[in-house]
């Protein structure tokens, strides 16, 4: 009886040294745990601050900047320009935006509001970098494609630019501005991608042509 009472006994103090391991253990992990948690906030770099809001003498400055870079663009496409419809799509981006320009500097002047670019405006220097890479390459096929791609590109860039800014926009009169110069410039992007398209097809075209052409004799 003695014997079976020290054995329960010992079971008991194994089962409760178990069970205060299992804490420990369990305490030790939940540290662990936690240290790691507090290790990885502490190495993870603080999130970016939020962007400032745009004010309108941001969006004055912003909207000339891209009238001044298609409406250049759109005059050098004009004479450099070898397919006929691309130099007619870069004499209309020229007068179109030089006409959008001059609407927005009468507005803003008309608000008495300086443009002024926002802090971390990199438009200026891409605007630069491409008129000079068109510039620089010589004119034919080959400069007509490279034009109209990135007319194609610029031109979604804008049109995204100016949903923005008519959201962020405070004048009213900014804002109708806005949603004046929306639809025109829907309207260039669907003519130069129709021209895009046109150009991509022209080397295919006369890939095709050449091969099905008689051989020489």
């Amino acid at each position: 009886m003695i014997r079976v009472t020290r054995g329960m006994v010992l079971l008991g103090a194994c089962a409760a040294v178990a069970a205060c391991a299992k804490k420990n253990n369990a305490a030790d992990s939940a540290a662990a745990a936690d240290s790691a948690a507090k290790a990885a906030a502490a190495a993870a770099p603080p999130p970016a601050p939020a962007p400032a809001a745009l004010t309108d003498a941001n969006i004055f400055a912003l909207l000339d900047e891209a009238n001044m870079a298609d409406s250049a663009g759109g005059n050098m496409a004009a004479s450099k320009g070898t397919a006929a419809d691309v130099k007619a799509f870069g004499r209309e981006m020229e007068k179109d935006h030089h006409m959008l320009r001059k609407s927005g500097q009468d507005l803003a002047k008309k608000l008495n509001v300086t443009p002024a670019p926002p802090a971390n405006d990199t438009m200026p220097a891409a605007a630069q970098k491409e008129h000079d890479a068109l510039n620089t390459q010589p004119k034919g096929a080959a400069w007509d494609k490279a034009y109209i791609d990135g007319e194609v590109s610029a031109h979604q860039a804008v049109l995204s630019s100016l949903q923005n800014f008519q959201t962020a926009a405070q004048d009213t009169s900014l804002k109708a501005l806005i949603a004046k110069a929306i639809p025109a410039v829907q309207g260039h992007l669907d003519k130069a991608q129709k021209i895009q398209t046109k150009l991509s097809a022209a080397p295919a075209a006369d890939t095709g042509a050449k091969k099905s052409a008689p051989a020489k004799k």
